[in-house]
């Protein structure tokens, strides 16, 4: 049997659309993703707001998009796909990240899976494969929903390299987490790592295709997937194996990927490989046997991240988790929305960020929008250097936004809003 791939190549601003579409190649990309369905790229909103290493970065998008039209895909057949969450504003985010410039100037649908698509349950959708599953039978026991547009889809995830307070790293598999699960999906927080291993199976099951192009221009380090240290790393990521490209990008960051759990479970499975010495590295070898030395999500963490891990795994989990499986849960969206959106990012977050923006990627993100690409990539990233638009009063203002959305689309009202119509 053929060991896994993974393709990894070192690029820069010049080159990047070039670079992606050889790096999609290099991986097989034609291999596993049919031109004859519909695919979904499966955008990356970890912040509504910009912060690099976070979210899909926009030149990720555009070099995807390029590629498969220059393979022979159809636009026609293509489309972005955001899922959403009660403390992330996926529309928000897809402006402030500028993710809707590639999507509209190739002409692709943009869809949003919590408005006007068909969900449908999930038993009805891979049938006796729950039977397999580790603790989604436990957790929903009545249940739960997945969209019925990814039936027979290709779907094309768009990570980016960085830590996760709950799992570690996150990139392809942790991906999968909003889109395929309703937005109850904070119930499974306990048992994170192995419900990310119940939603690879799910996603072999459904979908035509599985594939993964992982942005590592930048990358971020600490309590991610928000409160990070970012720094540019000038390196891109793909591969058809999710637990793989996974692997490879914790190894990156100086890991022992089958040391993180939800890792070692999908290997132990036989649902991808998580040893590095058992994948096969394509492209740049030495970027990707580089060791960025990252100290990791748990080191120096925030007070929200300490409070969740409080909640989930300490001594906080009796008296408080059960009030986020009842209509109190709020609560925990609008202190995750006040404390990320209010304080952290307009005080904190922006001293973070200052040499990541000052790099050339900073640059081009800056000057997105007036910048002309060539076939190789952006001949020139512009002057003027990125300052956090958010900061201060004004990220201060539009927190106040958000949380307006957080209450109004908790889906514990939302389940009161909906008995209390069908006793009418």
């Amino acid at each position: 049997m053929s060991k896994s791939k993974v393709a990894v190549l070192r690029t820069s601003p010049r080159t990047v659309l070039a670079d992606t579409h050889r790096l999609m190649n290099l991986a097989g990309y034609q291999d596993v993703v049919a031109k004859d369905a519909d695919t979904a790229l499966k955008v990356n909103i970890s912040w509504h707001f910009f912060f690099p290493g976070s979210s899909t970065t926009p030149w990720q998008l555009e070099g995807v998009i390029r590629a498969m039209k220059q393979d022979g895909y159809s636009p026609d057949l293509m489309h972005a796909c955001h899922n959403r969450t009660v403390v992330i504003d996926a529309h928000l985010g897809e402006r402030e990240n500028k993710q809707l410039g590639p999507v509209e100037a190739h002409g692709l649908r943009n869809v949003h899976l919590y408005e006007g698509e068909e969900w449908i349950p999930i038993r009805e959708a891979v049938g006796d494969l729950t039977k397999q599953f580790l603790v989604l039978n436990e957790v929903y026991p009545d249940g739960f929903m997945i969209p019925k547009r990814f039936i027979g889809e290709n779907i094309i995830h768009l990570p980016t390299v960085k830590t996760h307070i709950f799992t570690t790293t996150t990139g392809a598999m942790k991906n999968a987490f909003g889109g395929l699960l309703n937005e109850r999906r904070h119930w499974t927080h306990p048992v994170i790592h192995e419900t990310l291993v119940d939603l690879l199976m799910i996603q072999k099951r459904i979908h035509r295709g599985v594939f993964a192009v992982m942005d590592g221009t930048f990358a971020g380090d600490g309590p991610g997937p928000r409160c990070m240290v970012p720094y540019a790393k000038n390196v891109i990521l793909a591969s058809s194996d999710q637990v793989a490209i996974d692997a490879v990008a914790a190894k990156l960051m100086g890991m022992d990927p089958m040391s993180i759990k939800f890792i070692r479970l999908a290997h132990d499975l036989g649902l991808g490989c998580g040893d590095p010495r058992e994948i096969e590295l394509v492209g740049d070898l030495d970027a990707a046997n580089e060791n960025w030395h990252f100290r990791g999500p748990f080191e120096k963490m925030t007070f929200a991240s300490r409070m969740q891990h409080k909640i989930y795994w300490g001594p906080l989990k009796k008296p408080i988790e059960w009030s986020l499986k009842t209509v109190l849960a709020p609560w925990s969206y609008l202190a995750s929305v006040f404390y990320h959106d209010t304080i952290w990012y307009p005080f904190i977050g922006q001293k973070r960020v200052k040499a990541a923006l000052a790099s050339d990627w900073g640059r081009l993100f800056r000057n997105w929008e007036t910048l002309t690409a060539d076939e190789q990539g952006y001949p020139s990233v512009g002057e003027k250097t990125l300052e956090l638009q958010r900061s201060g009063a004004s990220a201060f203002m539009r927190s106040f936004g958000v949380l307006g959305t957080a209450v109004k689309e908790a889906p514990e009202f939302a389940a009161s809003k909906r008995r209390a119509a069908a006793q009418k």
